[in-house]
């Protein structure tokens, strides 16, 4: 069942900043040099945890991924790694994918993302994310 609120695994809120980027680059094994995708892909949503994107090329499932990501009106990109942990079908558009990445744990161990990157999902969570909340409660509730 979809609606089912016990198969829910997010552990963080989801929300969206108007205007976002990211640029991916597969990790490859045996060290083969990759260059991030030419294009700005849009950002759907994200969390603390992961992000929803759309890609014009597919992402497959477990791949390993580094993410540049751009807000409006910041000159500064997060640089972010993670892994891909589902892909869907964005049929009808001019990007043919939306992908979910799961980021690596925060940390100062190799592998891990730096935890200032967190800092900032946080700063962001509580701009957008009571934004979010604000609408929602603007709008008629279904019964």
């Amino acid at each position: 069942m979809r609606g089912d609120k016990n198969l829910e695994k997010r552990t963080y809120l989801r929300f969206r900043v108007l205007g976002a980027t990211v640029k991916y680059k597969k990790e490859k094994a045996f060290l083969k040099k990759t260059d991030f995708v030419a294009d700005f892909c849009p950002v759907l949503d994200f969390s603390r945890g992961g992000i929803r994107f759309l890609a014009t090329e597919l992402l497959k499932f477990d791949s390993d991924v580094t993410l540049r990501i751009s807000l409006p009106g910041e000159a500064d990109v997060m640089t972010i790694t993670g892994i891909v942990r589902w892909y869907t079908l964005n049929p009808g558009q001019s990007y043919k994918y939306q992908i979910g990445v799961q980021f690596h744990p925060y940390g100062g161990k190799k592998g891990q993302n730096n935890p200032a990157v967190l800092q900032k999902f946080i700063e962001l969570e509580k701009n957008f994310l009571d934004d979010a909340e604000r609408q929602d409660e603007s709008e008629p509730k279904k019964g």
